[in-house]
């Protein structure tokens, strides 16, 4: 009972850390659109970072014990998760003006497929049942309800193709993360997890905010930019990071990455909210679709154990 009570808690976690990162994407991120990808990426890590000092200071004591091999894993999570992967997927929406975003958006739907291949390889998860069925009516029901009955399409010129190979980077590098995240969850509680991946990403990017002269960028910052980056700090970046965390500790990773498609539908939902786009009829059978494939997912979960 206990262990399917973990189940649900961790499922409704990371479901919710991704209906956050919806907000961000469709409301708080496209406000900084005035700042480089580079230095935006670093400020959205190093804040947090900062700010977290003041209640997990003590982490240091944990990370002082830390073996090469937690070097190691943290370092692939800020580099995939933190730095790459979040370069990436905003490079391509920039390459295509944030227009059309057919391509983009499908190519980073390859996310889920990665995290299940390299979850069997890397933590030989295994799967039973009627698992890769309700997986794939999670991935279907998310291409119908980013575009309904349309085909993708392509007319945004010769950054098309670019565009698509920095998606589908993003897809695989967060994909990557997703993996090893479950892996070091095995070994720290998320809180320290957060920390770490938040220090070490910010660290990352320091030498590229640097030699490339980013950072003086911060001059050019302004009131509203901080605020922002605030807001993201506090909410959807890394109080949805610990939500991902916490969640992530108590399901499988091919559970999390399913969980994690509820950020196309919090983003058709807010882009509604916001910017007054409709849902189709399709898209709503289809987000009803994704609700029922994660629960689906769920039991069959609790029939493995």
């Amino acid at each position: 009972m206990n262990k399917w009570i973990n189940i649900i808690t961790g499922s409704i976690a990371v479901s919710f850390s991704a209906v956050l990162w919806g907000l961000d994407g469709v409301v708080l991120t496209p406000r900084l659109h005035n700042l480089e990808i580079g230095y935006v990426v670093f400020m959205l890590h190093m804040l947090p970072f900062v700010l977290m000092h003041t209640f997990l200071f003590d982490r240091y004591k944990i990370i002082s014990r830390f073996k090469p091999s937690d070097y190691t894993l943290f370092f692939v999570i800020a580099l995939f998760g933190g730095a790459l992967g979040t370069i990436a997927i905003v490079k391509a929406l920039f390459l295509v003006n944030f227009r059309e975003l057919s391509v983009v958006v499908l190519l980073q739907k390859m996310q889920p497929v990665f995290a299940i291949l390299l979850a069997v390889i890397i933590l030989r998860e295994r799967v039973k049942g009627n698992f890769f069925l309700w997986a794939a009516v999670a991935i279907i029901a998310s291409y119908f309800l980013t575009f309904g009955w349309n085909l993708p399409h392509i007319n945004t010129g010769g950054n098309t193709v670019q565009a698509g190979l920095y998606a589908l980077l993003a897809a695989f590098s967060f994909a990557i993360a997703t993996v090893t995240s479950k892996k070091i969850m095995y070994r720290y509680d998320f809180k320290t997890a957060t920390f770490v991946r938040y220090g070490m990403t910010a660290f990352i990017m320091l030498p590229y905010v640097l030699l490339s002269n980013n950072i003086s960028q911060i001059q050019e910052t302004s009131a509203h930019n901080w605020i922002i980056f605030l807001i993201i700090g506090v909410t959807t970046g890394s109080g949805a990071i610990f939500l991902y965390y916490f969640g992530l500790n108590k399901i499988k990773a091919m559970v999390a990455t399913i969980c994690e498609l509820f950020f196309p539908l919090s983003a058709i939902f807010f882009d509604y909210i916001i910017n007054d786009s409709r849902l189709t009829i399709i898209q709503w059978i289809s987000a009803l679709a994704l609700i029922v494939a994660v629960i689906g997912i769920n039991i069959a979960q609790k029939k493995r154990r």
